[in-house]
């Protein structure tokens, strides 16, 4: 019985988490916060960029990945 409860726990917690994903994918705010998201990750792929450039890296982060994955 103990794990039949945290089974149900869980799913309920997954769909309170699914819920909130949802409705900030879909609202006003939740635009506004995907957008601030994308302008940190641009920030960091260009602040480890230039540390790469400075510490003498040969390829950036983005060349490494497109030899990775064959592009």
């Amino acid at each position: 019985m103990r794990n039949q409860s945290r089974l149900i726990l869980a799913f309920i917690a997954g769909a309170a988490a699914g819920a909130a994903v949802a409705y900030l994918v879909t609202s006003d705010k939740g635009e506004e916060i995907i957008g601030e998201i994308r302008n940190l990750a641009g920030k960091i792929r260009e602040n480890v960029s230039d540390r790469m450039a400075k510490n003498g890296a040969k390829e950036t982060p983005e060349t490494e990945g497109e030899e990775f994955m064959g592009v």
